[in-house]
């Protein structure tokens, strides 16, 4: 029996606090509702050694040797969710005058026994002992360490072109369809596969930063860019006999996002990555990844007005209406509209959304830029062609569309859908002003799904189907399967498909995540992400009949997470 919290409401029930940007696969059981915090609050890129001891007037004595331990644990566990300063993002803000208001006892509790806003329960879980959460306790009485900034000195120390773009190929030296080419995360490796899309055979296997967290394609589609949670970049070329980096570079010590510019005369220029740690973002030379231009994202935010130190870049889209990125940042709840076609005198639009962006995608027309405010359970929508906000849609708690699905409702014309962590619903926004002006940009249809915990939704211009995965869903039987929705009968309900079962890998968590389609839009893909040490896969499933097709289980999968087909990641498809 589990011991009660005075201070809090008692757990009601244990959830696996692990995702794409946490722990490791097979973490312990946490809490009941964690899915977010769990997709936030991964061990951080930054070495707690570069913070240095700072104490604090009222705090609680440390020595040095606990101060170090707690900067370990803090950076490993917590930086994620209240950030590196502990203003906070997902979780709340951790400064000392709010702890040491607090008192000791109250965060002892707080630590060990998590609450039911999500805050996991380090002590009861086991991952705490007494002793650690009393060390912690003490810590957050003091003045959060800062860890070094990161300028153009040090980008450059870490910039290397390791083949010239003049010594690269001048034509394609390789058989592969590169446009049925899947660049797929191998988290926990280090490294990321490029899987034929026709064989379903690894062609590559690519040494790059720790746990990848997106792949982009150059407009041109021979140039592949993936970023590390430890903010390094790989630039590979596609055109090679055998593809591979050709220049990288370290934009910082904690990151995200990367894209490249897509505006006609623009195509492969330049290239942009938005930091998480320092709160930044760097224009760099789109074939070389020299670094150009470095903006700072600190400022006020857009309800309370009030200045935070930490605002991190999340996600990034280039623009087709105008050179510009689009670029989130999180913590203000700020969208930057960065104009690229003069470096020297770089100009802006700063549009006021909602706290915390995080995620997005294109509508079908690729004119508006729908992405999730997620603690704010809002869609801000970007008109990019005339830089301005268009609405702020509310919907369900905790948004998490990744990119979002693109589809015509058959009742209410085109729409853009997203799934939510927090709740089991999915909901369509209608994204047609003009021919559907009543429906554009209010949620027209909502959807009950296998259960919240969702991270990634996803059709196809081709496909009859919308998959809907809940990769972070407490319950085991929900966690390792996605529903399938009829975009013709959508109120006929879903199709669970037991895509973990199929795998057949044995023991562990195989949490089924992220549905990604092949060029021609009749296969889907999912990852089976196991942990680190156990078998993991991906798993084909034939579109049209939603049936088994294949299972790619090389031993070489180690903890795939993220799947990005060539075509559709150049091209905005989803």
């Amino acid at each position: 029996m589990r011991a009660t919290n005075p201070f809090l409401k008692p757990l009601a029930l244990a959830v696996a606090v692990t995702s794409f940007g946490v722990m490791t696969a097979n973490a312990a059981p946490k809490h009941p509702d964690g899915a977010e915090t769990a997709y936030e609050g991964a061990a951080s890129a930054i070495s707690p050694e570069s913070a240095k001891i700072v104490r604090s007037p009222g705090a609680p004595d440390l020595t040095d040797v606990e101060f170090e331990k707690s900067k370990k644990i803090f950076f490993e566990r917590c930086a994620g969710c209240h950030g590196v300063l502990r203003k906070g993002a997902t979780g709340k803000a951790l400064t000392p005058d709010i702890t040491q208001e607090r008192g000791i006892d109250y965060l002892k509790a707080f630590i060990t026994y998590g609450s039911p806003a999500g805050m996991p329960n380090w002590g009861t879980s086991g991952d705490l002992t007494e002793d650690e959460v009393e060390m912690m306790a003490k810590y957050l009485m003091h003045e959060p360490p800062a860890p070094p900034e990161w300028g153009m000195a040090d980008m450059k120390e870490t910039w290397e072109v390791l083949i010239a773009p003049e010594d690269r190929p001048k034509k394609q030296m390789n058989n592969l369809d590169l446009e049925n080419l899947f660049s797929v995360t191998l988290r926990d490796a280090g490294q990321i596969a490029l899987i034929d899309g026709e064989s379903k055979e690894i062609v590559e296997v690519i040494k790059t930063g720790y746990a990848v967290h997106i792949s982009r394609m150059s407009a041109s589609g021979r140039y592949l860019f993936v970023i590390g949670r430890d903010a390094a970049i790989n630039m590979v070329d596609l055109w090679m006999e055998h593809p591979d980096t050709v220049a990288k570079i370290k934009i910082g010590l904690e990151a995200r996002s990367v894209e490249t510019s897509k505006y006609k005369g623009y195509e492969d220029k330049y290239a942009i990555a938005g930091a998480y740690w320092p709160p930044q973002f760097v224009i760099m030379d789109g074939e070389t990844l020299e670094p150009k231009k470095i903006v700072a994202t600190r400022g006020m935010t857009v309800d309370t007005q009030e200045y935070h130190p930490e605002p991190r870049v999340a996600a990034i889209v280039a623009s087709h209406e105008h050179p510009e990125f689009i670029v989130n940042v999180k913590e203000t709840g700020k969208i930057m509209l960065v104009n690229y076609e003069n470096l020297e005198n770089l100009s802006s639009t700063t549009i006021d959304a909602a706290r915390f962006l995080h995620d997005g995608g294109w509508d079908s027309s690729m004119r508006y830029f729908l992405t999730a405010a997620n603690q704010s359970d809002k869609i801000a929508v970007v008109d990019s062609k005339e830089r301005e906000l268009e609405a702020l849609v509310d919907v369900g708690k905790i948004p998490h569309p990744g990119r979002g699905a693109n589809f015509v409702d058959p009742e209410h014309g085109p729409v853009w859908a997203t799934s939510h962590l927090g709740d089991p619903t999915i909901q369509m926004i209608g994204t047609d002003p003009k021919g559907h002006p009543d429906n554009a940009w209010k949620v027209v249809r909502t959807l009950n799904g296998q259960g919240g915990g969702s991270l990634f939704i996803k059709t196809h211009p081709k496909s009859q189907n919308l998959y809907v995965d809940t990769a972070l869903n407490p319950a085991e039987s929900v966690s390792q399967s996605v529903a399938v929705y009829d975009i013709n009968n959508l109120e006929g309900g879903y199709e669970v498909l037991p895509i973990a079962e199929w795998a057949n890998l044995g023991e562990g968590p195989k949490r089924v995540v992220q549905p990604e389609y092949n060029v021609a839009g009749d296969e889907v893909w999912f990852s089976v992400w196991n942990g680190k040490e156990q078998r993991s896969a991906i798993v084909v499933v034939d579109d049209k009949t939603r049936k088994l097709k294949k299972v790619i289980d090389d031993e070489r999968l180690v903890t795939p997470t993220g799947k990005f087909n060539v075509y559709n990641t150049q091209h905005d498809v989803y």
